[in-house]
């Protein structure tokens, strides 16, 4: 697929333009994922935004041990062992860390490496009901890193420049939503690795560079001269699927499966929605980003979020669901036991829980066991 290679090679010169940006006089903004950090923001104050999405490296689990408890989410463990080692070339590229504060796992990101590191950081809270007060406090929290991005660039954000760059953003997820939607059909054009490498990289690509591919890889994929994949669909979900983290994708894909949609807390976007560009456009990102969007695992009640993944098994016509989680995120792990009964009872499906600490020698269990949940699907087709 030539948008593919084209964005392959953008990712292969983005460090080198950072700097060059950075030599200009622009700021690197970084964030922790986990979909609460408006990146109109970022764009409107005329800085670029980086989202820290890489994982899947043991070593780095490893190398946190001496800043922190095991006791933590494996993602977020790497998140600071990248942070402490400067290994990382975007840690090292930018200016300021947003860190939405989503539960004591990312707090302990920002704390640790706040503690160790000369980063500047900037964390605010995210609260975890949806009703008024709490999009009250999530909106105080982005006028607050409002004010800041502000500072850091010099350059105020004015409605014209938000308007932009929500109209840039929107196009993105629209462009990624009509992408998804396509994999709904018997031989889904794109694979789930494919898929899950275009959303990855739209957190770190060129924002206006991402537009186009994604424009020129719909116009690829309608065109339906891209090979199908067939096998057991299959829905892959869980807390955090990080940019490096492939083992799950590519044991799935190996087994024969085909996965056909997505759905993650961090590290995978969120496109399923749009804000609304009228009227104040500060409530409108709040209103997008903490009232809209499926909440996470560790939001009350969780019954949206269960909800959203039948409703995804339903119509992506799945045949399975593989739920991918890292040790030690207890929501998670906490719903992974009730899920495949709701699951079961809801739409009929199976469900194959995997855990993961990023470590190498998990590899052949995992390959054994998504081997014959894959053939039991087969089977039963």
């Amino acid at each position: 697929m030539k948008a593919m290679e084209k964005l392959s090679s953008h990712l292969r010169t983005r460090l080198f333009d950072l700097e060059k940006a950075k030599a200009e006089g622009r700021k690197v903004v970084g964030y922790i994922p986990g979909g609460y950090m408006p990146e109109e923001l970022t764009l409107a104050s005329e800085a670029i935004p980086i989202c820290l999405i890489r994982g899947g490296d043991h070593s780095m689990v490893e190398l946190a041990g001496a800043y922190i408890c095991r006791w933590l989410d494996t993602f977020c463990r790497a998140q600071i062992g990248y942070g402490v080692s400067g290994e990382d070339p975007y840690y090292n590229v930018i200016d300021l860390l947003v860190v939405p504060i989503t539960d004591n796992h990312i707090r302990a990101i920002s704390d640790v490496l706040d503690y160790n590191t000369e980063l500047e950081i900037f964390p605010f809270g995210v609260p975890h009901m949806k009703e008024k007060a709490t999009l009250d406090y999530y909106l105080h929290g982005i006028t607050r890193l409002k004010a800041k991005l502000e500072e850091l660039t010099g350059a105020e954000i004015t409605e014209p420049k938000l308007r932009e760059a929500i109209y840039l953003c929107n196009r993105e997820r629209e462009l990624l939503k009509e992408i998804s939607l396509m994999r709904k059909s018997q031989l889904a054009p794109i694979s789930g690795r494919d898929f899950v490498f275009l959303n990855h990289s739209s957190f770190l690509a060129d924002k206006k560079v991402m537009v186009e591919i994604l424009e020129s890889l719909y116009k690829e994929l309608k065109e339906g001269v891209i090979p199908s994949q067939e096998g057991p669909r299959i829905l892959l979900t869980g807390a955090t699927l990080a940019l490096g983290d492939s083992k799950i994708v590519d044991l799935i894909e190996e087994a024969g499966g085909a996965i056909v949609i997505e759905e993650f807390t961090e590290g995978i976007r969120s496109y399923w929605g749009r804000v609304n560009p009228n009227g104040d456009m500060m409530e409108a990102l709040a209103e997008f980003y903490f009232m809209q969007r499926v909440p996470p695992g560790w939001f009350r009640p969780g019954k949206e979020r269960r909800d959203f993944l039948i409703k995804l098994a339903k119509e992506f016509n799945v045949s399975g669901v593989i739920w991918y989680q890292l040790l030690y995120r207890e929501s998670y792990k906490t719903e992974s036991y009730y899920f495949p009964g709701i699951l079961k009872r809801e739409t009929g499906l199976p469900m194959l829980t995997i855990d993961s600490d990023y470590d190498p020698s998990e590899v052949g269990p995992l390959r054994t066991r998504i081997e014959t949940f894959i053939e039991t699907l087969r089977r039963a087709k």
